[in-house]
Parts: structure tokens; sequence; C-alpha cells
């Protein structure tokens, strides 16, 4: 039976993005598969949470399991007798025939049994061989295959497509949904085990490397970039390093230390296509204490003081 993807997060069914967002990863850092690997249920449960994540952080997922199209796990879902109960869900319901008792005049001898056979095919049509009994015969699916993806922060912020290689040795290009999150889980429907049935799926966790220099604030990128005291001082054109490539930025004159300029559209993709941005935090590098540069600007602030008084405002 397909879980209801609300339960499985902890959230009510009015939440907002805000709190399915966080209640997914709060469960997500305490399931995750690397730091519960001897307990194969935590494993479990955080592949239902990843899926409850997706099917509730797609908003036409979303409105499709809330108007009951969709089951948890994003099937069709199909009425039935016990299913959807009404009409519209395909359910059957026996007074749209005006009553087992109103079939119109002489109808006190209807042979329910015979009016059963002829909509589900043969007797005992709650039974193994009636109604249901063709999807319990179903051949079994071969079971799904867990891997996992390795990609690099810049990868993972523009979508690039990643090539892993399976089980029997293929390889295949994966497409990085857009919204990437350390954690998240894409399935590759029948590219898992084969079975009587057909194959299952590959389940693909997906884990982002560290960068040496960026880091992720939500969708954008961080970037402590080092600048010369004189390109600081004097104000510069430098380059600076983004997740496509380097780019120009002004330093504008007398920048401080912990300023943070910032670069439009340089982060992470969204998941409506949309970009975050890159914040460039400036880092004065100053030269070596014992380098000839120390020396020779030491010669030249030699006898120059300072007007402005930097901690007057600590009272200092």
């Amino acid at each position: 039976m397909a879980k209801d993807p609300y339960a499985t997060l902890g959230v009510a069914r009015n939440a907002g993005e805000k709190d399915i967002k966080s209640a997914y990863r709060k469960l997500a850092k305490e399931l995750h598969p690397d730091t519960n690997k001897d307990n194969p249920q935590a494993a479990e449960r955080f592949s239902d949470v990843t899926s409850a994540y997706d099917l509730l952080s797609d908003k036409d997922k979303r409105a499709r399991f809330d108007r009951g199209e969709i089951d948890g796990d994003g099937n069709p879902a199909y009425g039935g007798f016990g299913g959807g109960g009404g009409a519209g869900h395909g359910g059957f319901r026996p007074e749209d025939f005006g009553g087992f008792g109103g079939f119109g005049a002489g109808a006190e001898g209807v042979d329910l049994g015979s009016m059963f056979d002829g909509l589900f095919g043969g007797r005992g049509g709650f039974g193994g061989g009636g109604f249901g009994g063709a999807q319990q015969r179903q051949a079994p699916r071969g079971g799904n295959m867990a891997y996992r993806l390795a990609v690099s922060l810049p990868d993972a912020a523009l979508g690039t497509s990643q090539r892993l290689t399976l089980s029997d040795g293929k390889p295949i290009d994966v497409k990085l949904p857009k919204g990437v999150e350390e954690g998240m889980q894409i399935r590759l429907a029948g590219k898992g085990q084969q079975g009587p049935g057909g194959a299952g799926d590959a389940i693909i966790t997906v884990t982002i490397q560290p960068h040496p220099w960026f880091k992720r604030d939500g969708d954008n990128v961080l970037l402590d970039l080092p600048v010369s005291l004189v390109e600081a001082v004097a104000g510069a054109k430098v380059k600076v390093p983004t997740v496509e490539g380097p780019v120009v930025l002004t330093v504008a004159p007398g920048s401080s230390s912990g300023r943070v300029l910032r670069l439009k559209g340089r982060g992470f993709t969204r998941k409506d296509g949309t970009r975050g941005d890159q914040l460039v935090r400036l880092d004065i590098a100053l030269p070596a204490p014992d380098s000839e540069a120390a020396q020779d600007l030491a010669a030249r602030l030699e006898g120059w003081s300072d007007p402005q008084e930097p901690r007057a405002r600590f009272g200092l």
C-alpha cells in the first residue's frame, strides 16, 4: 500500500514549502545511510522520506496527490471496491443502479452472482480468480538496485549530467534534477535487477562533494576571495572563479576585509529554473612578515599614522 507522504514527513496537509523542506532535512540528516550503516530500517526510512519529499516538493504532483489522482508513490490511483468510493474515482456504488432492490419492476429476482460475473469476469469475483485476481497473479518484478553518485559542487549547481556505471557494466548518463540537494534520490525505472515480471528500478543517492574554495548556502555559493592591500586600497578589477568559469569583478577603492560582493545568478539552479547568487567575501592578504614586500611596505609606512579610529565604537 502506498504511503501517505504527509505522514512520512510528519507534516500537516496544509504545510508550506518551507515546513516541508525543514522536515525533510531534519529526517534526512537523522536517517542518512552514512550514519546508519548497521541499521537497514533507517536506510529504508531514508528512502521513504526522500520519496515523500520528492512528491510534496513538486507542486504538480502534490496537487494531483491531494486530488486523489495519484498515490504516495506517484502512481495513478485507481478506484474499486473499498477504493476512492465515488463514481469519479471508478468506485462502485449500489445507489448508482438504484440500490440492489431498485432495478425496476420485478427486480426481486435479480441474480447478483450473475451480475458480478458479467462485471468482473467469472464467479468468485472477489477471490483469486475474479476482481483483483489479475493483479495477484502478476509475476514479481526484480529487486531495486542502490547506487551512490558523488557529484562535484559546480556540477550540482549547474545540474550537469553525470556518467554512472550500472551493476551490469553498462554506463548511463544521469540527469541531475533542478534543486538537487545532498542525500536526494533519483529513480531510474527498469534499471534494477531482472525478474519474471520485469526489471526493478535503480535508486541513486546523490552526494555533493566538498569543494576546496566554494561552499553552499541554500541556493547561493560562497567564496572567500583574497585581494592584495593595493587592490583593496586603490580598487581594482580582479578575476573571480565561479561554478561555470572565471569572471571579472570590480573591487571598489577602500574595500575592507569581510566586505561581501554579489554576483547575480551564479549560484545553484532552483526547481523553477532560476538561480541563486555567488557571494564573494573579500579577504585582504598581506605579504609574509619576512618577505621583501613586507619590508618595503613597512618602510613606506614609517612615520605615517592613520587618522581614523577603527575601534572607537568599542569605547577603547
